[in-house]
């Protein structure tokens, strides 16, 4: 039995190496790419360091919303089956398969000078492209899925017999949702938050059509790094190992946390 059992695990390894060897090869190269001499070269430009910021911050803040936004979003898709649920799930899922572009052109036209709310937005003297307002909005738009999903399916998980329970002992729906529901959602939930992160540290196509690439007020770090391939190859190499660095050791640690938690 042992004997069959490394069998299979030895053809699943060497059915792996392939995608695996694909996938490790181009971060090895990059890494190895980046010349040592250039890393505070590259730090020291005042356009590098808004551009960490301005991730930093615009990232930070579309999290925040798609929490505060998407949290309901995901209990109502996580209830009993409704009319026009398979409607708000497929809309749900469709700016995670539209080409960032599509999504950049999308807000334009709806939130751009002559869009279809952006006309009306004038009037009242909101000018919202090519904002900082325009790169938290993109990056909301194609990220705040990854959340939704997540938190759906982690609260469709908790056994509702509990809420019912907590209910009956003169709970109120304030109380069952932070201390029932959050609690047994928590792995989800967080784990959906770090991907919308990510997501959105990394967009760059709906940004770049929406908001411009502004240094200083629109420029993330993914379009410093196309500036950067541009201009100086160097200065895109240490910022797309910066983002290679940062996106690893937070995804690290978060999967080391719910890792522990699961125990």
């Amino acid at each position: 039995m042992r004997n069959k059992r490394f069998g299979r695990q030895f053809w699943l390894i060497l059915g792996s190496l392939p995608l695996l060897g694909f996938l490790l090869i181009p971060l090895i190269a990059l890494a190895l790419r980046v010349p040592v001499d250039a890393l505070a070269n590259t730090f020291a430009k005042q356009a590098v360091r808004e551009a960490l910021s301005l991730s930093i911050l615009t990232t930070s803040s579309s999290m925040l919303i798609t929490l505060l936004f998407g949290t309901p979003i995901a209990i109502l898709l996580a209830r009993p089956r409704f009319r026009g649920q398979s409607l708000l799930d497929t809309l749900i899922d469709l700016p995670m398969i539209l080409p960032p572009s599509v999504a950049g052109i999308a807000l334009l036209m709806a939130f751009g000078r002559r869009g279809l709310l952006g006309q009306y937005l004038r009037i009242v003297e909101i000018e919202l492209p090519f904002t900082t307002a325009a790169v938290v909005l993109a990056q909301v738009f194609v990220a705040s899925p990854f959340y939704i999903k997540a938190a759906s399916a982690a609260f469709a998980t908790i056994d509702h017999d509990l809420e019912d329970a907590a209910a009956l002992d003169g709970a109120n729906a304030r109380q069952i949702f932070w201390f029932i529901s959050i609690p047994l959602a928590w792995t989800g939930l967080v784990s959906g938050a770090v991907m919308t992160w990510a997501r959105a540290l990394g967009e760059f196509g709906a940004t770049i059509i929406f908001a411009g690439n502004f240094v200083g007020r629109t420029q993330t770090m993914p379009l410093a790094i196309y500036q950067g391939f541009e201009q100086d190859l160097n200065v895109a190499l240490v910022l797309a190992l910066l983002l290679l660095v940062i996106s690893f050791v937070i995804l690290g640690l978060v999967k080391g946390l719910l890792a522990q938690r699961l125990r």
